[in-house]
């Protein structure tokens, strides 16, 4: 179950509402939401005004394609943190599940993909939704999918189908974007792949994740050290568990294969520096979610899944183990003393 009522509006969804020539003042009057809506880092709405705002930008923008413009995005840097996570799965099917993940922890939406007679659905659910959703929104989660694909693919990957409930007067744009047929007043808003589709291997794997969510962390990281003694050791295990820390919990299998040694000698040579995998593993989120709090605007359930953990509880009871208050409690003092 979403640890969440509200969805997180990122701030650069504004940016590129003015950039497709869509004024936010009038979309924020037409929704009934606040003027003053994007002014904060921090923008949260219920599934209900989440709605009046796609619709409202349906309406402001008379783009029919709107919501095609608005899910396409060519710079990583502006991907939401779940984005850049599911960049660094191993495959299309990996990150789509890695983003079911992120939607069940942090908001009351669920991304249910299955598999039947050779093909692959991806379908976006709102569990709290209180009519059918809106057009441009489907069509924003979908090229998003699609944008998340070839970024992470390196090729034009394009779906079988797409599926929409309600019928499209712009069927000739879309079926031009995604490369395929659109089937209109169909049961249901899905977008569908080819089953093996999900094992395309995403050329993204762990890469660049630091850069864009931890650039300081990632320089400090990037110092050499010296394999050779026991302190090095457990510094390359660090950093080899803090590089796969997107969404998951790195399997000491995975960091083994990384460091090029057996997992039996890994243990082995963390045991003889006085340390463990847990051990270390607790370290390196320590130290990222020091990291996350302190200098990002990221909300405390995205900080827990980019750092693995299955809940947002799960991390709040640990970093209370290593700090001895809350993270939300650090996070505020850790401000003011910036402040001052």
């Amino acid at each position: 179950m979403a640890m969440n009522k509200h969805f997180r509006v990122a701030p650069f969804l504004a940016e590129k509402l003015e950039e497709n020539g869509v004024r936010v003042p009038a979309v924020l009057r037409r929704a009934g939401l606040s003027p003053d809506l994007f002014a904060s880092s921090r923008v949260l709405l219920t599934t209900q005004e989440l709605f009046a705002f796609w619709h409202a930008i349906a309406d402001v923008s008379e783009d029919p394609a709107i919501g095609l413009k608005l899910g396409t995005e060519q710079q990583a840097q502006r991907f939401h943190p779940s984005g850049i996570a599911a960049l660094a799965s191993e495959n299309f099917g990996a990150a789509i599940k890695q983003l079911g993940r992120y939607k069940q922890l942090t908001c009351p939406e669920e991304i249910l993909g299955e598999t039947a007679n050779g093909e692959w659905c991806i379908r976006f659910r709102w569990t709290e939704a209180p009519d059918m959703e809106p057009t441009a929104l489907v069509e924003y989660c979908f090229a998003w999918l699609q944008t998340l694909s070839r970024h992470g693919t390196g090729t034009k990957l394009s779906p079988q189908r797409l599926e929409m409930l309600q019928p499209r007067k712009h069927v000739r744009q879309l079926e031009r974007y995604f490369g395929c047929e659109v089937v209109s007043n169909a049961s249901r808003n899905a977008i569908i792949f080819r089953e093996e589709d999900a094992a395309t291997p995403f050329l993204t794997r762990n890469a660049e994740l630091l850069d864009l969510l931890a650039p300081q962390l990632d320089e400090q990281l990037r110092q050499s050290r010296n394999e050779s003694d026991a302190g090095g050791f457990v510094n390359l295990v660090r950093d080899a568990i803090q590089q796969r820390l997107t969404g998951q919990r790195p399997a000491m299998d995975d960091v083994a294969r990384a460091l090029h040694v057996s997992s039996r000698t890994l243990q082995r040579r963390l045991q003889e520096s006085g340390s463990s995998y847990q051990r270390v593993l607790d370290e390196a989120r320590h130290e990222l979610a020091r990291y996350y709090l302190g200098n990002s605007v990221l909300e405390l359930n995205e900080a827990a899944y980019l750092l693995g953990y299955e809940d947002a509880n799960s991390f709040v009871r640990a970093f209370r183990g290593w700090e001895g208050v809350p993270p939300g409690h650090w996070r505020e003092s850790q401000r003011a003393r910036s402040a001052n």
